[in-house]
């Protein structure tokens, strides 16, 4: 794997300094192209630079690209580990066979990761709440006009130290049930991680945050009656003494911290139920108290406390309107392995290698 120095560095952000999320980026990338009748090829660690596209790349005309994220955190002894890799680079390319894309070697993907981190290593923040987020992508590159599947396709990794995803932090945030608009529906894109699912829940998105909410929580496109995520996260209820979260129907996309959560909750005995919830019992349930939390679920805000859902122009406080005792449960047990503070008995940290020959 080839490796194309640069001598001329970034700056790094300061200690202390409020990283927000995805603002800064870190001075190399890895890329990887393929070209049907060769396969992959050209495997390298280069600059991070910008792109140059033809205007017909197919890219900018069919949206064929799919993109995965992921976090390497630092442990207590210095060494650093990502969270589940394995599962990422296996929903991709389960994204990828959705979109008409070629398959990717994981391997391949997991070794150019390694390099990258191995050479940015100082660019993982330290602190609690803090990590290095991996974004690798695969977009479609052959100039062509036409709807069809490209035959040339670039996959790239770049790296951007982040702090929180929400401004308030850990602070409950509130969400407001779009049902008007849609995200995804049944037969189409929802449980692939495509470019097209985040462009058409932006309207809704902007909506949201200008009436002074955090996110939208999207309902099912045939009835407009089931909930189905949070535009960057997946939801679960606790109302009585059962864990709701929608069941995966093929709109919705299943994350790894989801699937964390609920191994986690299995395991601690909760009475755990993965099935079509609707609006109206989430609100039924608001009303006679039996809701006792809501939570999101992303690599990219980890766990995140839901205090407020609005509903057809009406507020519903959840619980007190704080962090229930689940949630933080959930919270302090994927960050605790995350971050090398508990033990990790599902084997979910991978560790990567800080040297290798020639490096």
């Amino acid at each position: 794997m080839e490796w194309i120095r640069r001598d001329v560095c970034k700056e790094k952000p300061k200690a202390g300094t409020a990283l927000g999320f995805g603002k800064y980026f870190t001075d190399y990338m890895f890329t990887m192209n393929y070209t049907r009748g060769q396969g992959w090829h050209d495997a390298c660690i280069r600059p991070y630079e910008p792109f140059r596209l033809d205007p017909a790349t197919s890219i900018l005309h069919y949206a064929q690209g799919v993109f995965e994220g992921m976090k390497a955190f630092l442990q207590p002894d210095g060494s650093v580990c990502v969270f589940r890799p394995d599962e990422n680079w296996a929903r991709m390319n389960r994204s990828a066979e959705r979109m008409c894309m070629p398959q990717f070697p994981p391997e391949l993907a997991q070794e150019g990761l390694e390099r990258l981190l191995r050479i940015e290593r100082d660019w993982i923040p330290r602190g609690r709440g803090n990590a290095l987020y991996i974004r690798p992508v695969m977009i479609a590159t052959r100039a062509m006009l036409g709807v069809h599947a490209s035959t040339e396709y670039l996959f790239y990794i770049i790296l951007s130290p982040v702090g929180s995803y929400y401004a308030h932090g850990l602070e409950p945030t509130r969400l407001l049930v779009e049902d008007f608009y849609v995200r995804s529906a049944i037969g189409g894109t929802g449980e692939a991680k495509c470019l097209g699912n985040y462009a058409a829940s932006m309207k809704a998105g902007e909506r949201a945050e200008e009436l002074g909410f955090d996110q939208v929580l999207w309902l099912d496109a045939a009835e407009k009656r089931y909930v189905e995520e949070v535009g960057s996260m997946n939801i679960f209820f606790v109302i009585g003494e059962e864990v709701v979260t929608p069941a995966l129907v093929g709109s919705i996309l299943p994350r790894i911290t989801r699937k964390s959560c609920l191994k986690i909750l299995r395991d601690g005995g909760y009475r755990v139920s993965e099935r079509r919830i609707a609006i109206d019992e989430v609100i039924a349930a608001a009303q006679d108290g039996s809701l006792k939390e809501a939570f999101g679920t992303g690599t990219a805000a980890v766990i995140s406390p839901v205090g407020l859902i609005r509903y057809r122009d009406r507020d519903y406080t959840i619980g007190d309107g704080r962090m229930g005792a689940i949630t933080k449960m959930l919270y302090d047990s994927v960050t605790g392995i995350q971050y090398g503070e508990r033990e990790d008995v599902y084997g979910w940290r991978k560790p990567v290698p800080m040297s290798e020959a020639g490096e």
